[in-house]
Order: structure tokens, then C-alpha cells, then sequence
């Protein structure tokens, strides 16, 4: 017995609804990794992805198990503590190292991440 049967038919829908949320939000920062230009434009989308989809994903697997097994289910509390504090630390890491790269190479990086100001005039 996997307990599915006993699952009332609006926990499923809410189940459901998480689990498809968080692979959105994931597809979008994976759509975002592939279609911004610059290395630097690329390392945000995947960062709020993998934050955001995976809270929604675990939201989802937290709710299916403590309402299958009857009791608070919260380990998976602790991974979405660890990917939310690792995910920003390896954005903030791998861009201090490009950007060091860049420079030591001579590159112009201002230029490249630079927002174009659109009142000027």
C-alpha cells in the first residue's frame, strides 16, 4: 500500500499544482540559461530558478508525505534551507571568477554588463 489511495482528492490537486509550479519556474531558468548572450546575463536565471522551483517541488513532496503518512514530514525543510544558501554563494563565486578572469585577460567587461540607460537623451 503507497498510501496514494488515501489521499483526499484536494491534497492531489495542491500536490499537483506544486510539483508542475516548481518544474515551470525551473524550465524558465533553463530557458533563461540557454537565451541571454553574456556569461553574466546567464548565471541569474538558473539562480532564481533552481531557488524558486525547488522550494515549489519540495513544498509539494513536504505536503504528499505528511498527509500519506499522518504525521509533520520536514526533512526536506533542510534541503531547501542548504540549496537556498548554496545557490546564491555559487552565483556570487562563479561571477567574482569570471569577472576576474575577464580582467586578468584585459577584457572590457564594463561594457558587456552594462544596462543601456534609456533617459539619456
Amino acid at each position: 500500500m503507497t498510501g496514494l489511495d488515501t489521499l483526499p482528492d484536494w491534497a492531489a490537486i495542491l500536490v499537483s499544482v506544486c510539483l508542475v509550479t516548481g518544474a515551470g519556474i525551473t524550465l524558465a531558468g533553463t530557458i533563461g540559461l540557454v537565451r541571454f548572450p553574456t556569461f553574466y546575463q546567464r548565471i541569474h536565471a538558473p539562480t532564481l530558478g533552481t531557488s524558486f522551483g525547488a522550494g515549489f517541488t519540495l513544498l509539494g513532496s513536504i505536503l504528499f508525505f505528511s498527509l500519506t503518512q499522518a504525521r509533520p514530514v520536514l526533512h526536506e525543510v533542510l534541503i531547501l534551507i542548504f540549496v537556498t544558501i548554496t545557490t546564491p554563494i555559487t552565483l556570487m563565486l562563479l561571477a567574482r571568477s569570471a569577472l576576474y578572469r575577464d580582467r586578468a585577460e584585459g577584457n572590457d567587461v564594463a561594457s558587456t554588463a552594462r544596462r543601456p540607460n534609456y533617459y539619456e537623451g
